[in-house]
């Protein structure tokens, strides 16, 4: 079994189940004693904000903010460097404990060995 998890989102708002499930088994994964690096690029990127995890809604979800705090206590969180760009977010703009990281980075994490690599 894997020792760590690296999980893309592109989806945010725009594609909310698809959003929800890659938060949803990246916390899950960090409770279970998982190595886990959540890249938040496309839509999801807007999540690297203060209070935009909380205008998102899903019926029957847990709460996405909840998800993230999980995250970012025990796991990494990583911002795209590009969708930031596009966005105009710069690393004064987002949360405490988020990193700005390009596709390099993102390539060496999801090549480590013992690791497995989902995209959402």
């Amino acid at each position: 079994m894997a020792k760590k998890l690296v999980i893309k989102v592109t989806a945010g708002a725009d594609a909310p189940e698809r959003c929800s499930q890659a938060f949803t088994v990246a916390a899950v994964a960090v409770a279970s004693g998982v190595s886990v690096s959540l890249w938040l690029t496309g839509e999801s990127a807007w999540f690297a904000l203060p209070g935009r995890a909380a205008q998102f809604e899903l019926p029957h979800a847990a709460p996405l903010p909840d998800l993230l705090d999980s995250l970012l206590a025990g796991g990494r969180v990583t911002l795209c460097t590009q969708c930031a760009a596009r966005r105009d977010i710069t690393e004064q703009d987002v949360l405490p404990g988020v990193r700005i990281a390009g596709a390099q980075l993102f390539v060496q994490e999801a090549m480590a060995d013992d690791t497995r690599a989902l995209v959402y």
